[in-house]
C-alpha cells in the first residue's frame, strides 16, 4: 500500500510487537501467531501464522480467526499512528469473507482511511495462499481515548 502524506508512524513492527506482549499478552500466549511485520506511513502489515489452531471443518480458516487478524490490523495502526495508549478500542468493523483461507500466513493490509483527534477509520485487505488472493475484506473505526494530562 502506498505511504499517505501526513501520517508519520510513532513506533516500527518491532516496537507494537513488544508492546503487545505487554498490554494484549493472552493475543497470543507466547505463540506469536498474530504479529506486525510492517510499519509504515498511513498502515501496516500484520500476520495470522495459521495453524490447526484456526481451521473450522474442511481446513478452512475460521471467521473469527481472519476478523482477530482485522481488528489487530486496525489496532496496530491506532497504536503506531495516534499513540501508544491501550485504551483505544473498536467501535465498528465489518468485514466480507471473499474465499477460503488454508492453514498457513495470512497477512492483512491495512491502512488508515482518516485519522482524527478521537476517532479513526481504517480498511484491511486479507491475503492468503502462493497467489495472495483476498480471501476477506474488512472497515472499522477505532475510538481513541482523549489525552490526559500530565500533572
Amino acid at each position: 500500500m502506498p505511504a499517505q502524506a501526513g501520517l508519520t508512524p510513532l513506533m516500527n513492527a518491532d516496537e507494537v510487537n513488544k508492546l503487545l506482549k505487554t498490554i494484549y499478552p493472552q493475543l497470543n500466549d507466547d505463540l506469536d501467531l498474530y504479529y506486525a511485520t510492517d510499519v509504515f506511513a498511513g498502515g501496516c502489515t500484520v500476520r495470522l501464522d495459521a495453524d490447526g489452531r484456526h481451521l473450522r471443518p474442511g481446513g478452512t480458516v475460521s471467521g473469527p480467526s481472519l476478523f482477530t487478524l482485522a481488528d489487530i490490523g486496525g489496532y496496530v495502526c491506532v497504536l503506531t499512528h495516534a499513540g501508544p495508549d491501550a485504551l483505544s478500542v473498536t467501535t465498528n468493523l465489518n468485514i466480507n469473507f471473499t474465499r477460503k483461507a488454508e492453514a498457513g500466513p495470512i497477512d492483512g493490509h491495512c491502512r488508515i482511511l482518516k485519522l482524527g483527534k478521537s476517532l479513526m477509520v481504517f480498511d484491511i485487505d486479507i491475503v492468503a495462499g502462493q497467489e495472495k488472493q483476498t480471501v476477506a475484506h474488512a472497515t472499522g473505526t477505532y475510538s481513541i481515548p482523549p489525552k490526559r494530562k500530565t500533572a
